[in-house]
């Protein structure tokens, strides 16, 4: 396979190692074409993400995995075979192919990312009280402690992603699409894995709309 073509935008910005780590709405879907370019249907695919962080990698890979196994695809995620050391290039890849005996490689990476961030204050501070009898009939000391959080950040991104089902037998993208989410994600907060689920599950619908993958 000739992978050199392939764009590896990894130095967007540090924020996609949290990008998908947020909560989002489902992808909007972009077409690049109003019909896939022929090809297929496909039934063993190699899932490979192109991000910096390793994790992210991974976690959508998984999910790319999970969600084409339901439809009977026979998929496997190329950081099932590699760790964090393992080159990211051509070679690695190749060499992913030839062992799964894929058919085809679902590459999704990142192409556009915008990020705004503001400052977020708790509105309603948590309080104690505590009442003391004085000397005086009916009538109370009162101290108040109020516990107010310190601002955090909320950051908002709109992330656009490249997924492309490249045919091994074509060595050229035979389908492609990109998706775009809104993602926010505050500092302080858990991350969502959610997020990847819906990637992983607007991928694999489109992808059995337009034909490419034969699903069940």
């Amino acid at each position: 396979m000739q992978l050199t073509d392939i764009c590896f935008g990894w130095r967007l910005l540090w924020g996609l190692s949290v990008v998908l780590a947020g909560c989002a709405a489902g992808p909007e879907v972009i077409r690049l074409s109003d019909a896939p370019p022929g090809g297929g249907p496909y039934g063993k695919i190699l899932v490979v993400s192109l991000f910096e962080s390793f994790d992210m990698r991974r976690y959508l890979e998984t999910e790319l995995v999970s969600q084409l196994s339901e439809q009977g695809i026979e998929a496997v995620a190329s950081t099932s075979m590699m760790d964090s050391k393992t080159p990211v290039n051509r070679r690695t890849f190749v060499d992913m192919v030839d062992k799964t005996g894929a058919d085809s490689v679902l590459l999704t990476q990142p192409v556009d990312l915008e990020t705004t961030a503001k400052k977020t204050t708790p509105a309603s501070p948590q309080a104690s009280y505590n009442f003391r009898p004085t000397y005086y009939y009916n009538v109370f000391s009162v101290e108040l402690t109020e516990y107010a959080e310190p601002p955090g950040i909320r950051l908002e991104h709109d992330v656009t992603l490249l997924v492309e089902l490249i045919g091994v037998d074509t060595r050229e993208p035979v389908w492609a699409i990109q998706t775009r989410s809104r993602v926010v994600w505050k500092a302080d907060m858990e991350r969502d894995y959610s997020a990847y689920i819906d990637e992983a599950k607007t991928i694999t619908r489109e992808m059995a709309k337009d034909g490419v993958i034969a699903a069940d």
